[in-house]
C-alpha cells in the first residue's frame, strides 16, 4: 500500500460543504482538492482573491467538483460573517469549517516588534475565533447537527518552541478552543477536532521560513526518526478522514502526524542517536570494566 495514495472511498464526503481558510495553495490547496475528489463542495478563503481564483479553476478542472473562492482577511469578524452568508447562499448550508490559515516568522523574540507579533495572533488565534464563532453560532441558532471544525494547529502548540513564539502563544490558544469547545458544544452537535502535523514543507511558507540557504543547511528530515518529511497527500487523507462521519466519534482530539519528531526532540537522551558504532562498543567495554573492579 502506497501512504501517497488517497485513503477514502470516493463518495466519502458526498453531500457535505465545507470552508477552508487559507485554501489557495500549500496544504490548504492539497487537502482542497482531495475534499472535491471524494464528493465535497468547498469554499476557500483567504486575503488574495485573484490567487483564490486561479486555485479554484484548476481544481475544478483536475476533479469534476465545485470550489467557490471568497476573499476574506479572517482577522476581521464582519467579513468572516460576509464569507459564511456567501457559502451559504450558494450551497444552501456548510457542514464543515477547517481553520487552516496561518503566519508565521522565525525571529528571535526581541526583535520582533509588537505589530508583527500582533499580526500572527490576529491571524492564527483571532481568526479561528472568528470563524470558530461565526460557524458555531450560525449552526446553533439554525439547530443544524453534525456539524464539524477541524484546526490546524502545530505540535509547540502543547511544548512552546523558541524563535516562534507568536505562533506557538496562538496555536496553543487555538488547541485550548478546540479541546474546550469539543465539550461544550457537543450537546448541539457540533465536533471540535485538530491536527498537528510535523514538516510537510510547501514552496511558499517554507521559502518564507527559511530563505536562501537556509533550507539546505536544516534538513528537516534528520529531525524525523522516519528520516522523512510528510507527504501532503497524508495530511489530506487524516483531515478527509476527520471531518467526514466516519470519524463520528472522534471529539477533542488533536492528531499528531509527524513521523515521531516531536518526541524525538522531548526525549533528554535522543541525540545519543548520533553516536557511532564502534564508539558504543568502547562504552560499554568501559562500563564492562567498571563493573569488574
Amino acid at each position: 500500500m502506497d501512504y501517497t495514495k488517497k485513503m477514502l472511498r470516493d463518495d466519502a464526503l458526498e453531500g457535505k460543504t465545507i470552508v477552508v481558510t487559507g485554501g489557495g495553495s500549500g496544504l490548504g490547496k492539497a487537502m482542497t482538492k482531495y475534499f472535491m475528489e471524494i464528493g465535497a463542495k468547498v469554499a476557500i478563503t483567504s486575503r488574495n482573491l485573484e490567487k483564490l481564483k486561479k486555485t479554484a479553476k484548476e481544481l475544478e478542472e483536475q476533479t469534476g467538483g465545485e470550489c467557490l473562492p471568497l476573499q476574506c482577511d479572517v482577522r476581521h469578524y464582519d467579513q468572516v460573517e460576509n464569507m459564511l452568508q456567501q457559502t451559504v447562499e450558494k450551497f444552501g448550508s456548510v457542514d464543515v469549517l477547517l481553520n487552516n490559515a496561518a503566519g508565521n516568522f522565525i525571529s528571535p523574540t526581541e526583535r520582533l516588534s509588537a505589530n508583527a507579533f500582533d499580526t500572527i495572533i490576529d491571524i492564527v488565534l483571532k481568526g479561528s475565533k472568528n470563524c470558530t464563532l461565526a460557524f458555531g453560532k450560525h449552526w446553533i441558532d439554525k439547530g443544524e447537527k453534525n456539524k464539524t471544525v477541524l484546526n490546524i494547529v502545530t505540535t509547540y502548540a502543547w511544548t512552546g518552541s523558541a524563535y516562534v513564539v507568536p505562533s506557538a502563544t496562538a496555536k496553543a490558544g487555538v488547541l485550548a478552543m478546540t479541546r474546550s469547545l469539543a465539550v461544550e458544544w457537543a450537546k448541539y452537535g457540533i465536533r471540535m477536532n485538530a491536527i498537528a502535523p510535523g514538516p510537510f514543507p510547501t514552496k511558499g511558507a517554507w521559502d518564507r521560513l527559511l530563505p536562501g540557504d537556509l533550507k539546505e543547511k536544516f534538513d528537516l528530515a534528520k529531525k524525523v526518526p522516519l528520516k522523512r518529511v510528510g507527504e501532503h497527500q497524508e495530511l489530506a487523507n487524516l483531515a478527509a478522514y476527520l471531518v467526514s462521519d466516519f470519524s463520528a466519534y472522534v471529539n477533542g482530539e488533536v492528531i499528531t502526524i509527524d513521523g515521531g519528531e516531536w518526541l524525538k526532540g522531548a526525549g533528554q537522551f535522543n541525540l545519543l542517536e548520533a553516536i557511532p558504532e564502534e564508539m558504543w562498543d568502547q562504552l560499554e567495554a568501559m562500563i564492562k570494566s567498571k563493573k569488574n573492579n
